[in-house]
């Protein structure tokens, strides 16, 4: 655990023991750098840490408070347990589709969405873009850069990447259907049906999805809650297995949250070097971070081109859009190949549109509020979570994205919870869509992307009681 992060949690355990009360005023970032030997930029990360976590609140001029609080939940799931990491064929198809096809009930609170509100995006301002854009549309433009997809969203694009001290070339973007797409398009380049690739433990069932599409086989490596995979496991299974790749989320995983910490994403990157293993990096949450800075992705720290890239705008600017990309190093033009075999490209109207937006400078603008918006969500979550679950159910706090992972006590069976709930009218998903063993049985992931209102508070307290009488 990283200095600030051990003096967040310090706080954090003075405020749950009620040590410090509501409206109690934090040491001064300076007599807390001076009484802990600690750095004034370490005290302020830890601050807004702690603020990110719902449990603190700036005020101008004046200091962090603590805010009031109800009885919180343990700040997090143990480590994953120590298991043989062995190379397993993946038949996950199945059961992902029934669980999904109960949980996406539109009657239903949504819990288990993979997608924040609908309610949180400009998309007002997105159509009267789009229809502006679709007028003034050059038609020679719609069978330009096909494959790579068009030149003027790529430059954007790449800017943003510059803005975040991650240079990439414009080249290098391929323009996708989603993020899953270019995740897909990423793995063809690189495996053959056969071969292995190595996933987090847990991790989204999207990517076990499309490791049995295309006949690959998973090996789970244990991922920590708070700061990511294990690396002395990823260490073995590289001189074990001689995966194909690994497919990682770095910057607030899903399910968990989790933020691996830049040194040891730097270690990731020469670990992976090594062994010559390219690394497929799902990022579609980074831009909702809660703290001052976007977390930067492992590609910011690799010379060699094997880090492959993948972003998209559905989780933070517009979900119906399906525009993703991926910035794929020296896989690019393999990728840019598959993409052109696979469906030729991304419709232009909805490339050129979303160029426009970004070129207007609304974005950043936009993303702050959400940031706000999810903040404020997930402490209104966890606060739920402490009254209304069972004792010793233990809760993540990420530091951005709209994921929790809740581990409830060893003797609960969320597929019994499951049912109940969806009677109820509460959807969830289930830790066992986050494994191909179908693990983490007492596991579960709730999307606080979806607006705070009575009817979101009724659905957590209902689900809460479900789950205490399991336990």
């Amino acid at each position: 655990m990283k200095r600030y992060e051990t003096l967040a949690e310090d706080i954090a355990g003075s405020i749950r023991n009620g040590i410090l009360r509501a409206g109690d005023r934090l040491p001064s970032v300076r007599h807390c750098s001076v009484s802990r030997k600690l750095s004034p930029s370490t005290v302020f990360k830890a601050y807004y840490l702690l603020e990110a976590w719902g449990l603190v609140q700036a005020r101008e001029r004046s200091g962090y408070y603590v805010l009031p609080q109800a009885a919180l939940p343990q700040p997090d799931p143990g480590p994953v347990l120590a298991q043989r990491e062995d190379q397993v064929p993946v038949v996950v198809m199945e059961r992902v589709f029934d669980l999904l096809s109960l949980t996406t009930r539109r009657d239903a609170v949504p819990l288990a969405s993979a997608f924040p509100s609908p309610l949180l995006f400009p998309l007002d301002r997105l159509g009267r873009i789009t229809a502006s854009a679709v007028q003034k549309l050059d038609p020679w433009s719609t069978i330009d850069d096909l494959s790579s997809g068009n030149a003027r969203l790529r430059r954007n694009i790449a800017l943003r990447y510059l803005a975040g001290g991650s240079p990439v070339h414009t080249d290098e973007i391929v323009v996708t259907n989603g993020a899953l797409e270019a995740l897909n398009l990423c793995l063809a380049a690189v495996a053959r049906p056969g071969d292995a690739v190595v996933v987090e433990s847990p991790t989204f069932y999207a990517s076990l999805q499309a490791l049995e599409r295309l006949g690959l086989k998973a090996i789970e490596v244990a991922t920590h809650p708070r700061d990511g995979m294990d690396l002395g496991v990823l260490a073995r299974v590289l001189e074990q297995h001689r995966p194909r790749a690994c497919w990682l989320m770095t910057n607030f995983q899903n399910p968990l949250g989790s933020l691996m910490p830049d040194e040891k994403k730097k270690a990731l990157v020469e670990l992976l070097s090594a062994h010559d293993v390219p690394l497929i990096e799902d990022d579609v949450y980074a831009e909702l971070f809660f703290g001052r800075e976007r977390p930067a992705p492992t590609k910011s720290f690799d010379t060699q081109g094997l880090v492959m890239h993948c972003s998209s705008f559905s989780k933070c600017l517009a979900p119906g859009y399906r525009v993703g990309w991926v910035a794929a190093g020296r896989y690019s033009q393999l990728v840019a190949r598959h993409k052109l075999t696979m469906n030729l490209s991304v419709a232009a109207p909805v490339q050129v549109a979303l160029a426009e937006y970004l070129e207007k400078g609304g974005f950043d603008k936009h993303l702050r509020q959400l940031r706000q918006v999810l903040a404020a969500q997930q402490a209104a979550f966890i606060d739920a979570i402490g009254r209304h679950f069972p004792e010793g159910t233990r809760a993540t706090r990420p530091q951005g994205g709209y994921m929790l992972w809740v581990e409830l006590p060893p003797q609960a069976d969320v597929l019994a919870i499951l049912e109940q709930a969806l009677a109820k009218g509460v959807s969830f998903a289930p830790g066992p869509m986050f494994s191909p063993h179908g693990r983490f049985k007492n596991c579960m992931r709730l999307n606080y992307g979806h607006v705070w209102d009575a009817r979101m508070a009724s659905g957590l307290a209902e689900l809460g009681r479900i789950a205490c009488a399991h336990c």
